[in-house]
């Protein structure tokens, strides 16, 4: 026991006798910055590599620097660490180029087939095409579950309330259809029910985001729906604002959509879309986060572990610089970098705190004005997104009404969610002593 642990944000369940450690890029990342020679790893595992998370790019640049003795000099001192990037769908030979043509290890797969099917012209409407191929599946195909992508929650609600609505009408006619649909804002006992297992004589379809794409397995699936799309974070450097725009996927990702049904036994693949758009419309690979994401963090990140020349930072595929300057702006507006863009002892500070540059900088002048709990409610609340809130499409009045009562005394936004974090650490505190209180008289209950 204790071999093997894992650290995420939050939790660390490790200790001395760990040996093998799972964790998030973004975890192993912050490590970096505490030990920069990480002395105490002799083998690092990226896996999913073809994802090219924003942590998984700064990685690799610090990694190879690091190779190559410009930063830390560890080939002198580490001549002993060994790196791994795998991946189902990699350009395997951009990235040994990347490290001083590191060797390539090509490894069979251990899925079964899968039979892929596109459409013979493209749809106008892949949500409508997307439900009648689920019926035509269902009806027409041996059991085993049905696995749809789709973009967001509003598509995945639309879909299935407009599938529970032709199932109704068919009555009994056809096999019960179980919908569970899984996306990030779904409360946590509502994602658990697409692990379980599908009644005799049912079939399951999960309605779910590309989470399901890579992060999550489920078994039974044996047919997969691809319409193609997915929401891809966009970033403009003139304007500053981040948006969640609708784009088609790439090949690799459509690879691994496909590779979803045949985890447990031969599958097929539904592709809403035809052979030419594969071939001729869609990229490679998806286009790196860094390269379409806010530059503040990294700009900090780099910054602080004494990276100031980051023009020429060997980044595996370069920011724009655009994006660049204005992440340098902003940070210079929030003190953390001096006229020189050197960093001050306010941007170390910063770069402490795994938030985004404004949240922590709001968390460091907190000190000043004595309300360092009140603020770090706020940032924590501004850090989780909308994932507080839950709004059923049945019961939207009544969500509305509820996150309303948050506003009164017409207050803004952050006080509205400082409100919603003191409810939930009194709510906390108060199942706390029930458990406390509970324990007792459950150790009691056989003598009483």
């Amino acid at each position: 026991m204790g071999f093997v642990g894992y650290s995420i944000r939050f939790e660390d369940c490790t200790s001395e006798k760990t040996i093998l450690k799972y964790m998030t890029d973004g975890m192993l990342l912050r490590e970096i910055l505490s030990e920069p020679n990480l002395e105490s790893y002799s083998v690092l595992m990226v896996d999913e590599a073809h994802e090219r998370t924003l942590s998984t790019d700064i990685l690799f640049g610090l990694l190879k620097a690091s190779r190559n003795a410009s930063i830390y000099d560890l080939i002198k001192f580490r001549s002993d660490l060994k790196l791994l990037i795998s991946s189902a769908t990699l350009d395997a030979e951009k990235f040994s180029d990347y490290f001083g043509s590191a060797p390539i290890f090509k490894i069979p797969g251990r899925r079964y087939p899968v039979e892929i099917h596109y459409t013979k012209a493209p749809e106008a409407d892949y949500i409508d095409a997307a439900i009648v191929t689920v019926l035509q599946v269902h009806v027409t195909q041996p059991s085993g579950d049905i696995l749809v992508f789709l973009t967001g929650q509003e598509e995945i609600e639309t879909m299935e309330e407009i599938l529970k609505h032709r199932t109704r009408g068919l009555g009994t006619k056809i096999a019960e259809l179980i919908i569970c649909p899984i996306y990030a804002n779904l409360p946590t006992e509502l994602q658990a029910k697409i692990f379980e297992p599908t009644p005799a004589g049912a079939r399951k379809v999960v309605l779910a985001t590309n989470i399901a794409e890579t992060s999550l397995t489920i078994d039974g699936i044996k047919y997969v729906i691809d319409p193609g799309f997915a929401k891809v974070k966009s970033y403009n450097p003139r304007t500053g604002m981040e948006s969640l725009l609708v784009n088609p996927i790439s090949k690799a990702s459509a690879m691994q959509r496909a590779g979803r049904s045949g985890r447990t036994g031969p599958g097929k693949c539904f592709r809403l879309y035809t052979l030419y758009n594969y071939h001729k419309d869609m990229d490679d690979n998806t286009v790196p986060e860094i390269q379409r994401t806010n530059l503040a963090n990294v700009v900090l990140i780099l910054k602080s572990l004494g990276i100031d020349d980051l023009v020429n930072f060997d980044f595996i595929d370069p920011p724009p610089e655009e994006a660049l300057l204005k992440a340098l702006e902003l940070l210079f507006a929030l003190s953390a970098l001096n006229k020189f863009g050197e960093l001050t002892k306010v941007g170390r500070r910063m770069a402490e705190f795994p938030l985004d540059p404004m949240l922590s900088k709001m968390i460091v002048a907190s000190d000043k004005y004595k309300c360092s709990d009140e603020i770090i409610t706020v940032a924590a609340m501004l850090s989780v997104g909308n994932s507080i809130f839950y709004r059923p499409k049945d019961k939207q009045v009544h969500a509305d009404n509820a996150r309303m009562n948050f506003h009164l005394g017409n207050v803004g936004d952050h006080i509205a969610l400082l409100r919603v974090g003191i409810c939930f650490f009194c709510l906390y505190f108060f199942i706390s002593i029930l458990f406390l209180i509970s324990v007792p008289c459950l150790a009691s209950a056989p003598t009483c």
